[in-house]
This record gives structure tokens, sequence and C-alpha cells, in this order.
């Protein structure tokens, strides 16, 4: 498991913080543009709201009920950054190894500055297990993250969310309901889906990204599939064409297809599957043939990613390295030179010997730290408009503050639990992708 750990000396790099960048934008002291000049505001405002808030899916819909945070005390509100700093490293000096604190690559630098451990959502899952006296693991993420990390940790281990609403509209877009409806549904064109052929292959194995609720997750353990990230995708793959006939590949359908055709399947051969139409709005005949049926959802930050945009990065910048994540269109990642998960971007610039110019398509967060990390490569993000994740941005030092000073007082905040009958399927899925090795 390859893992960025915090040390004291990475502290002294230049500003990489988004946060600053959007501010400057919106009092006029930098040029450059954003897609929504709220994100300037304390995502505070907009708890109470409906949405996922401003940034990258600011237009996705959002499920009616999805968790909501309470009111953050005016204290954390109103504390300027320096203060709020400063809590943050008071408790974490108070609550010790009693707490871990854990930072996605697209957390916005004021937060992952304070991270024990930086990485994707199943690195930091797994960091979670090499910290056994930890009583509390703060995971600076989104919902699904902190459930996986539930998963994965020990029962007595609490596993706190800063900011209830920071949830995630790709993983939003596959609902148990709907895929339960759709399994049903294959069924009345497959016939008894747990029923092998003569070959030992049973009609359809679900494969779902990890970045899915854990209802998902446990849907899958309990029908013969498995979990997938964007490093892992195509063993995945592998595993279940051993398996089945085809599978069903949810929730993005980007990553889905673009794993897929690396591997030779036709684009035919990959209808889309919409909850909102019957039979996904596919015919009989095109489920008959299909090897993967992919569902319709996406990454809103990745989405924003165009082959115009690598365009003018090639016009602009003889000679640029485009590298892009697999969620983006297919499109995309055809036009760039290459594409991977965002510990491969990482890797592919921190291998780089000599000064190059990389043009990412991936989330700013990372792209800006990644700027600021390597100053003697140019590194941009393809998209000009500085517009982060939408629900990752919910984070804030001041979320982070408030938990853990209620750590210290003796109080659990915004504790994700996954129910046991949830969680048990949802453990033999990961279990199977753990085992999955290339």
């Amino acid at each position: 498991m390859t893992l960025l750990q915090i040390h004291p000396h990475d502290r002294n790099r230049p500003d990489a913080s988004v946060d600053h960048e959007i501010q400057a934008i919106v009092h006029g002291s930098s040029t450059a543009e954003t897609c929504n000049t709220d994100l300037a505001a304390g995502p505070w405002d907009f708890d109470a709201r409906p949405g996922y808030g401003p940034g990258s899916s600011m237009g996705d819909v959002i499920p009616t009920g999805a968790p909501r945070q309470g009111e953050l005390p005016a204290a954390y509100r109103e504390a300027p950054e320096a203060e709020l700093h400063d809590r943050i490293r008071a408790a974490k000096a108070a609550l010790g190894d009693r707490v871990v604190v854990l930072g996605h690559f697209y957390q916005r630098e004021e937060v992952v500055t304070h991270a024990d451990y930086v990485g994707d959502s199943f690195q930091l899952a797994n960091a979670a297990l090499t910290q056994p006296q930890a009583e509390a693991i703060v995971f600076c993420g989104v919902h699904f993250m902190a459930e996986t990390a539930d998963l994965l940790s020990r029962p007595d281990q609490a596993v706190i969310l800063p900011n209830l609403a920071a949830g995630c509209s790709m993983a939003d877009m596959a609902s148990i309901d709907d895929v339960e409806d759709c399994w049903e549904q294959l069924a009345d064109v497959y016939g008894p889906l747990d029923a092998a052929d003569e070959d030992g292959l049973v009609p359809v194995i679900p494969v779902t990204y990890m970045n899915s609720s854990a209802a998902i997750k446990g849907f899958v353990g309990r029908n013969g599939g498995i979990v997938c990230t964007s490093s892992n995708a195509r063993t995945v793959l592998e595993w279940a064409f051993a398996r089945g006939r085809r599978v069903l590949f949810f929730p993005d359908q980007h990553l889905g297809r673009n794993t897929a055709k690396a591997m030779g399947v036709p684009l035919d051969q990959m209808p889309m599957w919409n909850p909102r139409r019957p039979l996904g709005g596919a015919t009989e005949g095109e489920l008959a043939d299909a090897r993967v049926i992919l569902w319709h959802g996406f990454c809103s930050v990745h989405r924003r990613f165009t082959v115009d945009q690598i365009d003018k990065a090639r016009a602009d910048h003889p000679g640029v390295r485009v590298i892009v994540h697999p969620e983006c269109p297919m499109a995309v990642v055809d036009a760039a030179d290459e594409a991977g998960s965002t510990d491969y971007i990482r890797k592919a610039i921190a291998a780089a010997t000599e000064p190059t110019t990389f043009a990412v398509g991936t989330e700013i967060n990372l792209v800006q730290r990644l700027a600021a990390q390597y100053p003697q490569h140019e590194i941009f993000c393809l998209d000009p408009v500085v517009c982060p994740c939408s629900t990752m941005y919910r984070i804030h030092p001041g979320y982070l503050a408030w938990v853990l000073e209620e750590l210290v007082a003796g109080r659990v905040v915004n504790r994700i639990e996954v129910p046991g009958d949830v969680a048990d399927p949802a453990r033999v899925a990961l279990e199977r992708m753990l085992a999955a090795k290339p």
C-alpha cells in the first residue's frame, strides 16, 4: 500500500491553498475564474440547505433524506484561520495517539496540513488499520469513505466525519433501491442470476466502484460481486469475467467504460443502464449481447475535463505531458497521454527526473498541492476554472477543530456506523477485492 505520511519538514512548502486562490478571485486580486463565488463562504452557510453546495456537483440532484449537518458553533465559524490551526494542533497534542486524522487527496490544504496520513479512500481506510491504539478515526473525506473505514476498523473505534453534509453525488447516483430494481429486471431477461451455465459462468456479476455507499457494497457482497478502485479496476473486471458472462458496473460509467475498452471490450457490448427507464433504456437484444452494463453515473469533477482543454494545453505548452483520471469521459482519456488513479498521477509526477510541464485532469486541490510540492515542474489543471469537489470542500478546519475538541471533552460527534446486516456482506465484497491480485 502506497500512502503519504506527513512529516513536519513538509510544512514549509509554497502556498497550495485553493481556498486562498478563491478568496483572491472574489476580492479581485486574481484574474483567474471560479465556477461559483459562493465557494469563498464558509461551508456552514450551506449546511441547512438541500444540495451538495457550491462547486463541481452544485447542479446534481441530491437524494431526499441525504445527511445534513447541524449548526457549527459560532466560535468555530468566526475564528480566524490561524486560530483554528492552533486549536487543531492543541487538540491533537492533547489526544495523542488516541486519535488519527486521515485526509483525502482532494481535501483543501488547510485540512490536509493536519492529517496524519494522506491518500485515496481505500488507502486511508487501510491506514486506520495500522493505528490499533486509536480510539477515534477522524476521516476528512466524504460519507462513503467514512463508511468504508468503519467497515474495516474495530467495533470499538469511532469513525468521525467532520461534516455530515460531505456526501458524494456520484455515489448517490446508484441508490440501493434502484440497484435492486435493476437486478430484478436483469433476472427477468437472463433468468436466475445465481444459476451457472455449462461453462460455470453466472449471467451477470455486480461490480461496484469504491465510490459507493455501504448499502451498495453490501448488495454486491450478497450477490457474488466485488468492489474495485480506480487502481485495480482491470484486475477486478478480469476476476468478474472469470465468474460471469457479463458485468453490471456502477456507479461510474466512465471508469467502467475506459477500463473495459482498454481490455478490448467493444463499445457496442457496453450498453448504459439508466435507472429511470425500463430495462435501463436498453433492448433485450443489447442486454443479451452485453459484456459490461454501465450504470448511468459520473463524477462531476472529472466530467468538467474536455478534449478542447487538452488541445489548448498542447498548443500553449509544446511537449506537455497530459495525465487524466479514468473517471474522465472516454474521449478525454483517449486524447490524454496517460490515465490513472490519483495515486498514479502523484507517483508519475514524483518520478519525473527532468523538469516537465504536466497538464492534469483531476481535482484542483490535488493539482495545486502537487504544483507546490514539485516547483521544478510546471503543473497545472486542465480546467482553467477553479471548481473544487463540492462535497470534499464541505470539510473545513472549523469542523475539524470542533470534532477534535469534542473528543478532548470526552464527546464523540458525527460518528459514522454501518449496521451489521449491511456491514457483513459489504466486508465480503471488500475481501474479494483484496484477494484479487493483479
